[in-house]
């Protein structure tokens, strides 16, 4: 292999679709014979259809790919590409099912925050317990502890179980255990975007220096394309499961931002690809319909906080960006209320991303189901009749859906009037 130290040669790994193994032998077994019988599945609950798709889907399909030794590598791709699939299988977590992968050197795999923590012991002890998972004595565990501490600033909560950390924290300290262990390879998935800016900028200057300083190879998966370019001078771009790109990062780049614009548009758990216009200078990556919690639905009560998590990405510069949110009442398709922020910075370029977060606090809006817009434009869009739009959303198939606790407070609420609130998030 000489200096290669992941050689990965048609790499494939299917999934079997459908309902057996999903619960129990007895209900497997009843499942089976009503089929048999040509009789409907027993074992479903009142209101719940029938899955009839027991078919299979490729995760990743005939991959194939070097890395060198302090190289790193950079993996991209849209949500159910194959990126975390393929990390599994390189960490030994899951097998292949069929192709090679070779390994030359110990491995650190940060896969999802706190891998190999348990929720019970302190971060004292997670530090040594996940340091022997990797292979590490406890003599190498102590040398380094100092600094996984003070890396991951923790300090004042070594001691306490780790069940009682933010997901920042943990994720702070899953990070420097992997990185201060003295790994050949470092793997690490899109966990960072759980921890603050200046923690994220902290862990990309750590996977440099580890790279170009000790000589490691590290493989890192993110959605953040500043940080692709900024650290990567390779990247590899995965879509269905196969690689369509392995260049310098620059034109993988180019590659993934091609198929995100050409693909439909994630909002929750579903796609969303009708009514949606633009130039297509500026495109909507994501978007989300949170509570105040950051879990995602679409149904609230009144005096509930909504919150709108719109995602971008520019795929050439522009002079100035507004983001809209606006609520039209479903029944009759007209304009309620809406909230339009202006990105505050005058030149964004080309691969620049953003996240926006616009709140709206549902506390006089009349129960009901309103339909959803989103809009990106320019900045001359507030004062002239002919702005240019980017990406338009339009009556977003899932709706948000506002109920009343009561039928006094039903009465109560109005038709038109709600106040808001927003920020931004950059």
């Amino acid at each position: 292999m000489g200096n290669t130290v992941i050689q990965v040669e048609n790499l494939s790994k299917y999934y079997r679709l459908g309902v057996v193994g999903a619960t129990t032998l007895g209900d497997d077994l009843q499942r089976s014979w009503a089929k048999l019988c040509g009789k409907p599945d027993p074992t479903l609950k009142i209101g719940q259809k029938e899955n009839n798709n027991d078919g299979y889907i490729w995760a990743l399909n005939d991959v194939s790919f070097e890395v060198k030794q302090g190289e790193i590598l950079g993996i991209i791709g849209r949500n159910g590409a194959g990126k975390s699939t393929l990390l599994k299988i390189l960490s030994r977590v899951t097998a292949p099912t069929t192709g090679e992968c070779r390994i030359k050197g110990r491995i650190a795999s940060l896969l999802e925050v706190g891998t190999g923590f348990h929720p019970e012991l302190t971060g004292r002890e997670n530090i040594f317990l996940n340091g022997a998972i990797l292979g590490m004595t406890k003599e190498e565990i102590r040398q380094k502890f100092d600094k996984i501490i003070a890396f991951a600033e923790v300090e004042n909560f070594i001691d306490t179980p780790v069940k009682r950390y933010s997901s920042g924290m943990y994720v702070r300290l899953a990070f420097s255990v992997a990185a201060h262990l003295d790994p050949e390879i470092l793997i690490v998935d899109e966990v960072l975007a759980v921890g603050d800016a200046a923690f994220q900028e902290k862990c990309l200057g750590k996977m440099e220096e580890t790279s170009t300083e000790e000589g490691r190879t590290v493989l890192f998966v993110s959605h953040n394309l500043h940080a692709i370019r900024s650290l990567c001078k390779r990247a590899i771009c995965l879509d269905s499961g196969q690689i369509v790109a392995d260049a310098d990062a620059d034109k993988t780049l180019y590659e993934y931002k091609r198929i995100l614009r050409n693909s439909p548009l994630k909002i929750n758990k579903g796609e969303y690809n009708s009514d949606r216009r633009g130039s297509g200078t500026l495109s909507f990556a994501h978007i989300e319909i949170l509570d105040i919690d950051n879990m995602k639905r679409n149904i609230f009560y009144i005096g509930e906080m909504v919150r709108f998590k719109i995602d971008y990405l520019i795929l050439s510069e522009i002079r100035g960006l507004h983001v809209g949110v606006h609520l039209k009442l479903a029944m009759f398709d007209i304009g309620l209320t809406g909230v339009t922020y202006q990105v505050k910075k005058e030149i964004l370029h080309e691969n620049d991303h953003g996240t926006v977060f616009i709140e709206f606090d549902l506390t006089t809006i009349r129960p009901g189901e309103y339909n959803l817009y989103f809009w990106l434009g320019d900045t001359n869009a507030l004062t002239q009749g002919n702005p240019t739009n980017y990406d338009v959303v339009d009556n977003m198939t899932e709706p948000l859906i506002v109920k009343a606790k009561s039928e006094e407070e039903r009465k109560l609420t109005g038709y038109f009037s709600l106040s808001s609130r927003m920020r931004i998030a950059r």
